[in-house]
């Protein structure tokens, strides 16, 4: 399965009849799927069909999803809010028996108070409003499609991203290995130096047991096996997660944090300046491919 990114846009246009429309899909990034619905009123039980369709082919990312549809005028109804007219109506009536002189209304001036005389869509059959509701789950179809091609394509080219900077991770990880440093003679030149400038310091009063001990540690300091081994396992889950597929992001964003967790106790631990260098480009790597890892499905 490819790989997708959060973020995406796509516009899909359509008409039935009289009546034509444009959706708008917006995608960024997110924790989870957060379907944000903006339709006109009276599609209200749209809504579900919209979010099944958006569960279906999207797993993560703020997802914000416009329509917005126009009707041909030729199709539009004036009437009379009788209602409307009838307040007006009484509020004249009102008016002439105060102000007895008062100038009666002109017939446009009582048509133009706000609410008497209105815009009216025509009121469709339920056959003719199915068939525009299918119409229009139709055209969104084709605007995921277009979202969701967007988001692989920008997927593929974060993946191509994250594949070199892993690459980069394998290669520092396997200079620690090499490094002259890592030897065991080299070590024990370092731990014998390390032991006499203790003794030396001490003035001849470490007993052997705290001796001992401060050669645990540093030993131990200069250990740094473990977090190598890891740092490859790492590697190789990273580039096997993204062989596989799919919404691969949460679970590359906990690798990305482990891998990090490696490198700061690589940095702790180093006491080799070649093997400090490593540890920082390391970490920049690391920190440079969680931002594309965060962008990813």
């Amino acid at each position: 399965m490819a790989l997708a990114s959060m973020t995406g846009f796509a516009r899909a246009l359509g008409e039935s009849g009289a009546v034509r429309w444009t959706w708008e899909l917006r995608s960024v990034n997110g924790k989870s799927l957060d379907l944000r619905i903006r339709i006109p009123t009276g599609l209200e039980t749209l809504e579900p069909k919209i979010r099944e369709r958006c569960s279906k082919v999207l797993r993560r990312g703020n997802v914000s999803i416009g329509l917005a549809m126009q009707r041909d005028q030729s199709e539009q109804l004036f009437q009379v809010n009788e209602s409307a007219l009838d307040a007006v109506l009484s509020t004249i009536e009102l008016l002439k028996n105060r102000v007895p002189d008062l100038a009666p209304p002109s017939l446009d001036g009582i048509l133009s108070q706000k609410g008497v005389f209105e815009l009216k869509e025509p009121e469709d059959d339920e056959e003719v409003q199915a068939a525009l509701h299918n119409a229009l789950l139709t055209t969104l179809d084709a605007a995921l499609i277009d979202l969701v091609d967007m988001r692989h394509t920008e997927g593929h080219a974060i993946a191509r991203v994250v594949r070199g900077q892993i690459g980069t991770i394998a290669d520092l990880t396997q200079s620690a290995e090499d490094l002259p440093a890592r030897r065991p003679e080299a070590i024990k030149a370092r731990l014998k130096k390390q032991v006499s400038e203790l003794l030396d310091a001490s003035e001849g009063q470490l007993d052997a047991q705290r001796l001992h001990q401060e050669a645990v540690l540093l030993a131990t300091k200069a250990d740094i096996r473990e977090e190598l081994d890891r740092l490859h396992a790492h590697v190789a889950a990273v580039r096997e997660l993204m062989d596989m597929g799919g919404a691969i992001g949460r679970r590359l964003d906990f690798l990305a944090q482990e891998f990090n967790r490696e490198a700061n106790t690589l940095c702790s631990k180093s006491n080799d300046v070649d093997l400090t260098a490593i540890g920082l480009d390391l970490k920049a790597v690391i920190d440079q491919m969680r931002e594309q890892i965060q962008n990813l499905e």
